[in-house]
Order: C-alpha cells, then structure tokens, then sequence
C-alpha cells in the first residue's frame, strides 16, 4: 500500500539549511483552507505575506477529501472570500456557485486565489521553535534550519503547533457541564438513533472486549467530562467510472479480524446494515466517502494521543486511520461475510486516477475534526450559539449544526428479563440545529498576557460545544479572512492584534463581501 509522506517527514527529506529570509509582515502557520484565506486576506490590505505549510498541499480537508461542503442551513452566512472560493468552484463546472466538487478541483482553486494576490508559499516547512521575547513572537524556525520573521503570526492548522509553541493556553477533549453550565456537553446519554448500534451485538471475544471497546466500568458518568474526542477518519475520494478507476488492493498487513464488530452486524441485520460507506454523488462520478452509520472509516478512539502527541505519534494514528479507511473497504467488496449484495454495491467502486496523484489516490489530508482548542480572551460556549449570539466584535456568522461525530463505541449490560447479556452502543454523536450566530473577534486571541501578536482563526478559543459548530471549513475560511486582515492592520500600526480597531476591521472585511448581519455585507 502507498502511504503518503506526512508532513513531519518531510523536513528530513531536504537538505538542511540555515538561513534567515527577509522580515515580512505576516507570517501564516498552516496551508488550511482557513491558513489561505488568512493570507489572501493579509495580502488584499497590502501586507507582505508568507504562507507557511509542513506539507506538500494547499487546502487542508477542503482539498483532502472533504469534497461536499458543510453548509447546510447556513448558505446566507457565507461572504467574502469563502464565498467567492465557491463561486469560483461553480465557474469551474459551468454554474454561478458549487457546493459539491473535487479534491483537485479545490486545490487548484486555492492555488489561482494565492498566486493572484501574490503569496508567498514554502511548502515542507514544519515549525521547530519560536523566538518570542516581551510577549510578542519574533520569528519561527523550521525543521530544516531556516528562519522566518514578521511582525504577526497566524496559526492555522488544525493541531494548533504554533499556538502552543508561543505558551497560549488550550485545551481538548469535552468537558463536563458544570465547566461552563452547557447542557450538551460532556458524555453524552445512551440513546437510540440512526447512528447507534440498532442491532444486540456481543463485544466479547475468548474472554476479552474486542478492541476499540470501552468497557462500562469505564465510562464516565453522564453529562460530566472525561477529555475525550469525536473521531477522526479519511474522507475517501472514489469512482465507479471505470476508466478512471484504482483497484482498492489488499491493504498490507491485512487481517479480516480487524473489523469483527462489522462482521457481527451484518451476522445479525444481514442486508438491513446499510450506508456504512456513506456513498453519496460528486461530479464526475465520484464520491466523497463519509461516516454514515455507528461502524464506518472513523476509527473510535485511536485520536486521543494526536493533539499532544510527538511527530512519531502522530505519525502512527495517521497511519493507523489510513489502514483502516483501506482495510473496511477491502473488507466490505471482498470478505464472504458481507452479503452478496452490498459487496456488489462496493466493488463497483476505487480509487481515483486523477485524485491524490502523488500518493496513490489516498488522501494527504487526516480529517482532524478537532484537536486543540485555545483558551483565550473569549471562550465560545453553547450559550453563545443558543442564547447570546450577537457580538459587538463579530467578524463573521455561523449558524452549521452543533455537530460531534461518534465519541467511542462501549460495552454495556443490557436487561432482557429473565436475562442480561453485554451489548455494543455507541457513544457521543450530537447534532443539535442552532440559529446564525456571530464570530467573535475575541475568540481569535490568545490572552493579552500570554501573547500579543498571535491570531488564531481554527483552534479558536472555544468549548467542545462552541467548536463543534464552528469547525466547519466555510467558518474557518471566513475567520481566515478576518484573521488575515486584522493581522494586516496590527502590522501596519505596530501594535498588538487585541488593540485593532473593531470598527476599521468590519468596514474591511463588509468592503471584502464578508456577511456580518444577515441580508447585509
């Protein structure tokens, strides 16, 4: 199997340098989708940017597999350079706007965007440590010795590197309710839905839980915190069109044993257990593959140690999501145990010949739906989401659901009077409907104490709730965007990014087409 080169690697595979380039004005940590729109921003206010990235791709998941956008009920919250990516997407197939579309397709549409406003992007460059003296970040310096000063830094990745590295307080994983009075949070009751296991399936196998498998005695208590986080999966790009399609081979290192628990489900539902693939249509006759059903590509619990977790680590849960993301389909076209019929329904489906070329159509990217969140001059709760939406500082909307993907998969003692036998559930998915809320600038800034010239538009200052409605990549575009500009403004008046003027900064982003009230720009 191919397996692609992460971007903590690639700093071993140049040759090393020492070298300090010249001082610009902003520096942005992180190709993402939201670390592009951070630059462009800058960039439009005249700002001389570098765009900073580990890897070898622009995008993030926008560009790594996450080809059908999160923006349901939230269309009107979406301006400014979001908006125009889309736009600029539809242009591509031949429409006024584009939702849905190809990995390719999006990657190229970032680069055209950054290479008309003129910046600067150093690909392989993965952060090292920082220079930061009276508060303020001086310079970064890479894993291949060079140097890169400014006088603002936007972190935009999705692990929030840079963040930690100036000593910015964060957290990750859920907390209990009683942490901010949210009454979602922490874990989450056993309930039935479409996303529970719907089927009496044992977790045992000789004597021991199968693996991936909470057992009951340790599951924490409803509504309370236990520090744990949704899943993370690749979102597979593939094809039924034949000329097109990759084969998916068998993975190295296989064992069919690796996916009992879905053996077990189709033992029990047969041909009811469906949409596992989550196969649904993009152009082209591709799919972007997501999670669909309580066993599917999210790998439950083999996240933990990433937000923390050494490049070596990381490097194993990437590795380990990818074998699995290959193995379940392997498994679903090929194993006997799958019915006749939904092997059919599979088979019929590979990799793509024009998608992830340079690593062997598997995506560059992990979907880290969360990792570490910022603790910062404003923390964003669900009270803001429900109860206290509007902001004096907003910088933008939001209004996707409250969304966390299945948190783990349990063993729990079920009653079947006379009997009682341990059962398989899955626990917390959440997906509450929320009203279009605002962005608060606030919630970009690290604590005036800890670090004044430090902007950080994805690992926001947040709750588990609050990120989990944010955390889409329209919103991280759109506070990119702000993050770019504002950042553009410190620079310009040498000061710290919590003294930008508010009322300058939203006249900007409404003349950049960003939406601040809804009907208006």
């Amino acid at each position: 199997m191919l397996h692609f080169i992460l971007p903590s690697l690639v700093a071993f595979l140049v040759p090393t340098i020492q070298a300090e380039t010249p001082p610009v004005d902003v520096i942005v940590y992180g190709g993402t989708a939201g670390g592009t729109m951070a630059a462009i921003g800058a960039a439009s206010q005249g700002a001389t940017v570098v765009l900073l990235e580990p890897g070898t791709h622009i995008g993030g998941m926008l560009s790594g597999g996450l080809g059908r956008t999160d923006m349901d009920r939230q269309e009107a919250c979406i301006g400014g350079l979001s908006l125009d990516f889309f736009r600029r997407v539809g242009q591509h197939y031949g429409k006024d706007i584009a939702w849905i579309f190809e990995p390719h397709v999006a990657e190229n549409t970032l680069k055209a965007m950054l290479k008309e406003n003129k910046v600067t992007v150093e690909f392989g460059q993965t952060l090292e440590s920082i220079v930061k003296i009276d508060g303020r970040i001086r310079s970064v310096k890479t894993t291949d010795g060079r140097v890169f000063t400014a006088k603002v830094f936007i972190d935009a990745t999705y692990e929030g590197d840079l963040m930690k590295a100036a000593g910015v307080s964060y957290t990750f994983g859920r907390e209990g309710r009683d942490r901010y009075q949210e009454s979602l949070a922490g874990r989450r009751e056993i309930l039935r839905s479409n996303h529970q296991v719907n089927f009496i399936i044992s977790p045992w196998k000789d004597g021991r839980l199968l693996p991936h498998i909470t057992p009951e005695a340790d599951l924490a208590p409803s509504g309370s915190g236990d520090g744990k986080m949704q899943g993370y999966c690749f979102r597979l790009c593939l094809t039924n069109v034949p000329e097109n399609r990759l084969p998916i081979l068998r993975p190295e290192g296989y064992n069919p044993e690796d996916y009992e628990l879905i053996r077990r489900c189709f033992e029990v539902g047969g041909e009811k257990v469906q949409n596992i693939l989550g196969i649904k249509p993009m152009p082209n006759g591709k799919t972007d593959i997501n999670a669909g059903y309580p066993f599917s590509l999210n790998l439950l619990g083999a996240n933990q140690d990433y937000p923390d977790g050494s490049p070596a680590r990381r490097k194993e849960i990437w590795k380990q999501h990818l074998d699995w993301a290959h193995g379940l389909v392997f498994y679903l076209q090929n194993d006997p145990s799958v019915p006749e019929g939904i092997r059919a329904k599979y088979a019929q489906w590979g990799l793509c010949k024009d998608e992830f070329t340079d690593t062997g159509g598997w995506p560059h990217q992990l979907y880290i739906r969360e990792a570490r969140r910022m603790l910062g001059e404003y923390v964003l709760t669900q009270h803001d989401l429900m109860t206290n939406l509007r902001k004096f500082d907003r910088i933008g909307l939001a209004g996707y659901n409250i969304d966390i993907r299945e948190v783990q998969w349990v063993s729990l003692k079920t009653f079947y009077f006379p009997r009682a036998s341990d059962e398989i559930y899955m626990e917390g998915y959440l997906s509450h409907p929320v009203e279009p809320w605002d962005i608060p600038y606030r919630a970009l800034l690290p604590r005036y104490s800890e670090c004044q010239n430090l902007l950080v538009p994805v690992c926001i200052s947040a709750s588990t709730i609050g990120f989990a409605s944010f955390r889409m990549e329209p919103q991280f575009m759109i506070a990119g965007q702000a993050s770019g500009i504002a950042a553009a403004l410190a620079s310009r008046d040498g000061t710290a990014v919590h003294f930008v003027p508010i009322v300058e900064l939203q006249t900007r982003l409404r003349a950049a087409g960003q939406i601040l009230e809804l009907g208006k720009n």
